[in-house]
């Protein structure tokens, strides 16, 4: 292992590809761990919360190296590690949980109380997530390898759908907990916010889960053209602004069985401008009496390009009386990633979903990242999947 090097944040609307240390069996205060996993990235890719942070509308300092969607080889472990050894290829879950605190133990690895002094919950290359190193890099370390690491069972297997397999380190998982969170069964109407990477992988996990219809809205029309080509239902919000009579043309009644929240804290309105709380006050317009919401839509505690004070500590003007008038179930928080992965594994090795065509999965190389946060954030209909090592390349 040598010559290193990641994707490193360094103000609003500026990366670089640059030379970062060698990864070493440390923790973020500098302490030795042995329970870690040293790995060669196979692929990682851009994730639409890391394009938050590029924007400037985190509080992520500069320097940070960005990337938490990491799949790769091991070539080094500590020597407490015993279920996963050099050589394997293995998928990494955003989430760095320790298995052993209550929640981890409970399952709800995405809110570990062990792995970040600030709050509960960890992950790699992310703001007040701990300080773990990103993995937009050519190698990366995994702490607690044993517990965070999932091996594929056939490399070579694994390899030739490794555009797919890429995904499960968040975002199938995520927009599938989106869908389970929104109570998605066999038959349900639903209705996902955002035709992005995460609302694609929602519309996705609803499939799978045995949705009757599942409509997708967005301004973007190469996004909206994307889902139609996928065969979802489209929803135009640049028509007009009233939700529930787009989904009333689709479904008959102008409201759903379950909605998912893809977008997050920078929601638009009709009008152009910025809403954060217009898409979860629609959620509880258009759900059903006694229906779910999923939010798998990011939602930060502090916004400093917020387009008001309250919105600057995370404070949202919602509805939320109607959402207790309509005895709503909403959902929202990490996902806790090793919950599904494995089960979204097997729906991808036997040819259950197309994740990767889903979700438009484009490969780039490493030094192309910077690129690849432009066009994302100009709203290409893509999920731009980092290829450092040339692997995926010789694999295809």
């Amino acid at each position: 292992m040598s010559g290193n090097r990641g994707v490193v944040y360094l103000g609003p609307k500026h990366v670089e590809v640059q030379d970062i240390p060698d990864p070493k069996l440390e923790a973020p205060d500098g302490r030795r761990i042995e329970h870690a996993a040293i790995l060669k990235i196979v692929a990682t890719n851009i994730c639409g919360s890391d394009q938050h942070m590029v924007r400037g509308r985190t509080t992520a300092p500069a320097g940070l190296v960005l990337g938490h969607e990491i799949t790769g080889e091991i070539i080094e472990t500590g020597r407490d590690v015993e279920m996963v050894a050099k050589g394997d290829l293995v998928s990494v879950p955003f989430n760095v949980a320790c298995g052993r605190c209550r929640t981890c133990r409970g399952g709800d690895t995405g809110v570990c109380l062990t792995v970040n002094d600030g709050r509960p919950g960890g992950a790699y290359g992310y703001v007040d997530m701990g300080g773990w190193i990103g993995g937009q890099a050519r190698y990366v370390m995994v702490p607690y390898a044993d517990f965070n690491l999932m091996k594929f069972p056939d490399k070579a297997r694994a390899m030739a759908k490794i555009r797919d397999l890429t995904m499960l380190t968040d975002i199938f998982p995520t927009g599938f907990h989106g869908a389970v969170s929104a109570k998605v069964g066999v038959g349900s109407t639903v209705y996902v916010a955002g035709a992005g990477p995460v609302g694609m992988a929602a519309a996705a996990g609803a499939r799978l889960l045995g949705a009757a219809v599942t409509m997708i809205g967005d301004f973007n029309p190469e996004r909206l053209a994307h889902a139609k080509k996928m065969g979802f239902e489209p929803i135009d919000l640049s028509k007009h602004d009233r939700l529930g009579e787009m989904i009333a043309d689709v479904v008959g009644v102008p409201e759903v069985d379950s909605a998912i929240d893809a977008v997050g804290f920078e929601a638009r309105g009709h009008s152009g401008g910025e809403q954060p709380a217009v898409v979860l006050n629609q959620m509880m317009d258009i759900t059903r009496a006694a229906g779910s919401i999923g939010i798998p839509g990011l939602y930060v505690t502090a916004d400093p390009g917020a387009v008001d004070a309250a919105a600057k500590e995370g404070s949202l003007s919602l509805r939320f009386g109607k959402g207790w008038s309509k005895a709503h179930s909403l959902h929202t928080g990490q996902t806790p990633v090793l919950r599904y992965n494995r089960m979204l594994m097997q729906a991808i090795l036997y040819d259950r979903v197309n994740i990767a065509d889903i979700v438009n999965a484009t490969v780039i190389g490493l030094e192309d990242a910077p690129q690849g946060y432009e066009a994302f954030d100009a709203g290409a209909a893509r999920k731009y999947v980092i290829d450092p090592h040339g692997m995926i390349a010789k694999a295809a």
